[in-house]
């Protein structure tokens, strides 16, 4: 175990929109320290993001983020011989990971052809309330609801 609980480190908002929401979701979406190529596939993702809704892209990408943000999740735990799966409130810095590793790995699973078209369809699909990230949001919150006779274990 860990001596002292580790510093949080802050993020530093990116140049364009000067948001560490963004900055956090380039720095996922990097490979091999590639911050340069992350970030301008995510810029390009926004701008076809926005000609294709005719909206402002860094809205659209928030709405389908919090769209994708789950509320609970179920946690394994054992209790005598059996595992049980408990459900419990997801924390607010943990929410966000979860949406944005989920955005990102459902993004690369996508048949478009550049990262930026892969990117800018997940990000529409789940600003309409559809796609695989959303999808795998519903998935966690049926399964915490599922296991609701659970929730006396929790800890």
């Amino acid at each position: 175990m860990r001596k002292a609980k580790a510093k949080k480190r802050f993020l530093i908002p990116d140049p364009r929109f000067k948001d560490t929401l963004v900055t956090r979701f380039i720095n996922s979406l990097m490979f091999d320290g590639k911050k340069t190529i992350a970030s301008a596939t995510f810029y390009d993702a926004i701008d076809i993001v926005a000609k294709r809704t005719n909206e402002d892209g860094l809205e659209v990408f928030k709405k389908g983020l919090a769209n994708v943000t789950p509320q609970v999740e179920v946690r394994s735990r054992r209790v005598g011989g059996a595992t049980f799966q408990i459900p419990s409130e997801v924390r607010p810095e943990r929410k966000t990971a979860l949406a944005v590793k989920w955005m990102i790995t459902y993004a690369r699973k996508r048949n478009e052809k550049s990262m930026a078209q892969k990117l800018a369809g997940e990000i529409v699909a789940a600003a309409k309330e559809e796609g695989a990230a959303f999808k795998k949001k519903e998935d966690t919150h049926k399964m915490a609801e599922a296991n609701k006779a659970f929730s006396h274990f929790r800890f």
